[in-house]
């Protein structure tokens, strides 16, 4: 049995197939009778609109792309979820797509998204990414672009992301409360826009206190990982035993230097204090738990989602779009990783 449609509905009940399209969609110069009755044929008849034809008559596709560097990653697949469900909401269908960290990828990932006809993006860059003119083209095509978390400066687009200079900041100055002297920095790759800025602050941390700064302190991670983390500890114990509290860029890489200094017979935190990035499941359920900075990723999936809706709307209404950057708080949540404040006297 094929698919049932208008004309079937109106040839069943006497009316025109006019009719028949505006009680579905209630119009107000249809009687309640009207619309009640047909509603009830289109149920019984088991009717299903077409949507191609409801896409080329509103010039809405009601599909947006979201483009992000990894998919199986707690703090991605909390925007996706945060995403996906005000999405849903609002009549829309999100298309999720990997790029793996890969600027190549990511620029088919764009064309394919324009090819498929989405009436906007919502894009965290990878950390390979410098040159931004795939996204360029894209708003020359007049289709909006949110970008959320990882972002560039130099695209002029409506923006979701934290303060990542303050919170890198207010990582660090956890450690100095805590008592550490000699703080090290396990930092992102060069080009990430979060990676800087969390360096920055932990920069900024470190000579406002009046602590000395030390670039052979910092590691460089570019794949981010739990390997990673092991292998830039490892680094850490041959070069400098003296460090005692240490800035990771995020959870994942802070447990695999957490794993070698703990088998390196490294006491954690009376030897050396750990602060993460990200409050992923794991850092509280690693012994010792880790501190680290919580971001609310769930949050940033449905305020960017609602932020590309904004524009959209705005946008089919012929009124003035004007970007907008919404920062997110973040705060430090303190576990077992790093020396109890109490232990120093120092008051909050």
């Amino acid at each position: 049995m094929g698919r049932t449609t208008l004309q079937q509905i109106a040839l069943s009940l006497n009316l025109s197939v006019t009719t028949v399209s505006k009680a579905l969609r209630s119009y107000p110069d249809v009687s309640e009778k009207t619309i009640q009755k047909v509603k009830e044929a289109a149920k019984l008849l088991n009717y299903k609109p077409n949507t191609f034809a409801v896409n080329l008559r509103t010039q809405e596709s009601k599909t947006i792309g979201l483009v992000i560097p990894e998919i199986v990653h707690q703090f991605f697949s909390s925007v996706i979820k945060g995403v996906i469900e005000e999405a849903e909401k609002n009549g829309y269908v999100v298309i999720v797509l990997q790029t793996s960290q890969d600027f190549e990828t990511e620029k088919k990932r764009i064309e394919f998204l324009i090819d498929k006809q989405v009436d906007g993006i919502l894009i965290a860059i990878a950390d390979q990414t410098v040159d931004c003119f795939h996204l360029y083209e894209v708003q020359s095509m007049d289709l909006p672009v949110v970008m959320f978390d990882k972002i560039s400066k130099s695209v002029s687009c409506s923006k979701v992301i934290i303060d990542d200079i303050k919170a890198g900041y207010e990582a660090t100055k956890h450690l100095i409360d805590c008592g550490c002297k000699n703080i090290a920095h396990f930092r992102g790759p060069l080009t990430s826009q979060n990676s800087i800025d969390r360096y920055l602050g932990y920069k900024k941390a470190l000579e406002e206190s009046g602590l000395k700064f030390d670039e052979s302190n910092v590691y460089h991670c570019i794949k981010m990982n739990f390997e990673e983390g092991q292998e830039q500890a490892q680094k850490l114990l041959q070069n400098n035993r003296s460090v005692d509290g240490i800035f990771i860029n995020t959870d994942m890489v802070a447990v695999g230097a957490m794993t070698e200094f703990k088998a390196q017979g490294i006491k954690i935190p009376e030897e050396i204090s750990i602060v993460g990035f990200g409050n992923w499941f794991l850092s509280s359920v690693i012994t010792p738990s880790l501190t680290t900075i919580d971001q609310p990723s769930y949050t940033m999936g449905k305020i960017a989602f609602n932020t590309l809706l904004s524009e959209l709307t705005k946008r089919k209404k012929n009124e003035h779009v004007e970007h907008e950057t919404v920062i997110l708080p973040t705060e430090i949540i303190e576990r077992e990783s790093t020396l109890a404040r109490k232990k120093f006297n120092i008051s909050l």
